[in-house]
């Protein structure tokens, strides 16, 4: 059974709006109701499901979001939901909850990458904190993934000789340098920055140079 509250809308940096949601995965009622009124009451969406496959066939990547997910459940349980998340889409936070927690799952569930992992029966302030805190992560990393992805089609645009180029500018190494170790004139070496800076969107070099460090550390 699947319940929906109410919508908050979070701002992008280039002004769209998105309203994240708060998955709900637990094959006790009691527990699906509670929290969906728990996440309702600060005006955010909650989609809870009884089962696993349900969540799966349901779940939209293009949203941001967070999971709420009990460990235990029949047909499939919730490490291997987790398992199958983070093979199509890493960015969601998941809050692990469980009646029969102990270390060694707490263990396993946070290095496989949790958000949290919280005992049943829980405090209702610390886990609507938690859902809230796993929400603006939830968008920040959502919002990551797009911009990457969006380089990655974009830097899939760059002959091999701007690539080239690419590197060098990124290592910080002046025109005069590049055209050095690659061969070539400078003014070769300007004409291609100009055309790597069109193709990949960026008005200067600074925010050229930052784009790919951030996602890509030193080898785009």
């Amino acid at each position: 059974m699947m319940a929906e509250t109410r919508t908050h809308t979070f701002v992008n940096r280039d002004g769209s709006s998105m309203q994240p949601i708060v998955y709900i995965l637990d094959d006790d009622e009691g527990v699906r109701s509670s929290l969906s009124w728990l996440v309702g009451s600060v005006g955010l969406t909650a989609l809870a499901f009884g089962s696993a496959t349900e969540f799966l066939d349901s779940f939209d990547p293009g949203v941001p979001a967070c999971l709420v997910l009990d460990v235990r459940m029949p047909e499939i349980g919730g490490f291997e939901v987790q398992e199958r998340l983070k093979a199509s889409c890493d960015h969601v936070p998941i809050v692990f909850v469980s009646a029969h927690g102990d270390i060694p799952m707490s263990v396993r569930a946070m290095k496989n990458g949790a958000f949290d992992f919280l005992e049943k029966p829980y405090n209702s302030q610390q886990m609507l904190e938690r859902i809230q805190q796993a929400v603006r992560t939830a968008v920040i990393r959502f919002e990551a993934t797009r911009r990457r992805k969006s380089l990655d089609s974009r830097l899939a645009l760059l002959s091999p000789r701007e690539r080239e180029v690419l590197r060098g500018v990124v290592e910080g190494k002046s025109s005069k340098l590049i055209a050095r170790e690659l061969q070539i004139a400078a003014k070769t070496v300007d004409v291609h920055r100009t055309s790597i800076r069109q193709k990949l969107g960026s008005s200067s070099v600074a925010e050229l140079v930052n784009d790919v460090l951030t996602h890509y550390g030193r080898n785009p």
